[in-house]
């Protein structure tokens, strides 16, 4: 059952609702699914404004990862087993590393439309790095102007950034990509990662990681 999506609301409401605290919704309830594997056809439905895709298209190992900007777990994961990812795995050409948006409130959903917003592959894991990072500097009370500071170190301007987080067709896009991960992979909390096609839920380490990644490797 597709999510109701009034429960997320859009991230231009930010600007109307900034001081009242009205952003700072509760988690999503998400029935869960007994699976944890996801079906080809369904991990590999790419999201409306394209996937972004980091590695080789030839690894033998492709890493589906869904977060949101606001969730602590996502954050430490990027800011620690991350980077040990992309360097022993990524730019190795073993894996294929798949980012996708799962908002759980409507201030990680403005946060993932500025990164699509700023365009590319490279500028987009900038942003998002960025917003990890500082994640504790931009999840307050008021997130309107640490949030637009941060987007200005990316080349944003007062008008592109109001205009980035009122783009409707934008949100409806990174919110179909929540639809699907729930509807069709039971993504009901993040990070989640699909490990070519094994699911892994919370703040994994990197030795979890290895531990499904390399025997594919040793196959080869």
């Amino acid at each position: 059952m597709p999510l109701n999506r009034r429960q997320l609301l859009s991230a231009a409401a930010l600007f109307t609702l900034a001081g009242s605290g009205a952003y700072l919704l509760p988690p999503l309830t998400i029935p869960a699914r007994a699976d944890d594997t996801a079906a080809p056809a369904d991990l590999a439905h790419a999201p409306p404004e394209g996937d972004i895709v980091l590695g080789s298209d030839k690894a033998p190992v492709t890493i589906v990862e869904y977060a949101s900007m606001d969730c602590p777990h996502c954050a430490h994961f990027a800011t620690t087993t991350y980077p040990e990812l992309k360097k022993r795995y990524i730019d190795t050409g073993k894996v294929r590393y798949i980012f996708r948006e799962f908002p759980l409130h409507q201030i990680a959903l403005a946060g993932s439309m500025l990164a699509r917003c700023a365009g590319g592959n490279d500028k987009y894991m900038a942003i998002v790095a960025a917003l990890f990072e500082k994640q504790t500097d931009w999840i307050v009370a008021e997130p309107l102007q640490p949030l637009g500071a941060l987007a200005k170190q990316f080349g944003f301007t007062d008008q592109s950034f109001k205009e980035c987080l009122s783009n409707q067709k934008l949100e409806e896009d990174i919110l179909a990509v929540r639809d699907h991960a729930v509807e069709k992979l039971g993504v009901n909390s993040t990070p989640t990662f699909f490990i070519n096609g094994k699911k892994l839920v919370g703040d994994v380490t990197i030795d979890q990681m290895a531990k499904e990644i390399d025997p594919y490797l040793k196959e080869g």
